[in-house]
């Protein structure tokens, strides 16, 4: 994959600058992210993929894209990147019942009730301010339907840590308030990162933090491994 261009965007996007910056190292991280498919499993324990039509928002180049397609019946990808969309297209551009389409969480090209299953993992959806987005949300989905944000937890784990050093500001407890209000239920679960070589590790905390917050998490562990708990949000329609 080739660089992208960060300023390559819808109108109102938020910036992501891991994956818009650097796709190829970001792609070495979903490849490690989660490798007992802990998140998988869990969704599809609440909603089964089979047959259904689910929409992937803030799908970034696609990775999830092709898994999704193995079982649904249809399968949408949104992404704000013009560049990333259109890696992601190149990536399921073998797969009948995929599309990708450039645009926000806020304003959805989606028909009304539509969708069986939204996905959102690491992507617009952080708390106070995404509210257009949820509204978008109830607009898309079917009675029945599930939607699935995967967020980090920074209370606990060594990501968590980590995360917290580099938001201290960032309120778990409000965030998890917020989306209670809005009729979401928080299932926390524990993942890892899993690289195969140190330097896989090493080129993701880089992309993930500051120079010198990476250089400080790269000073103080060692190995390839990272334990990792998130929070997976659930609201059912």
């Amino acid at each position: 994959m080739a660089a992208v261009a960060a300023v390559d965007a819808v109108a109102g996007a938020i910036p992501s600058p891991n994956i818009w910056r650097f796709p190829d190292v970001y792609e070495v991280e979903n490849q490690a992210v989660d490798p007992e498919l802990v998140i998988e499993h869990t969704l599809q324990g609440i909603r089964p993929w089979r047959d259904a039509a689910i929409l992937d928002i803030g799908c970034g180049t696609g990775f999830h894209l092709p898994r999704f397609a193995a079982r649904a019946h249809s399968v949408i990808g949104v992404e704000a990147h013009r560049g990333l969309a259109t890696m992601a297209r190149r990536r399921v551009c073998h797969l009948r019942n995929v599309s990708v389409l450039t645009g926000s969480a806020q304003r959805l090209a989606v028909p009304d009730h539509s969708i069986d299953v939204a996905h959102a993992r690491w992507a617009y959806f952080f708390g106070p301010g995404c509210e257009a987005g949820l509204r978008q949300l109830a607009r898309v989905m079917r009675r029945g339907g599930v939607a699935f944000v995967i967020d980090n937890d920074a209370t606990r784990s060594t990501f968590g840590r980590w995360f917290q050093r580099a938001l201290p500001t960032y309120d778990q407890g409000q965030v998890d308030a917020f989306f209670a209000r809005h009729g979401w239920d928080a299932l926390r679960r524990d993942i890892c990162w899993r690289f195969e070589r140190r330097a896989d590790l090493e080129a993701v905390v880089r992309i993930e933090f500051s120079p010198e917050q990476a250089e400080q998490i790269l000073a103080e562990h060692v190995g390839a491994y990272v334990d990792y708990a998130i929070t997976i949000r659930v609201r059912r329609y």
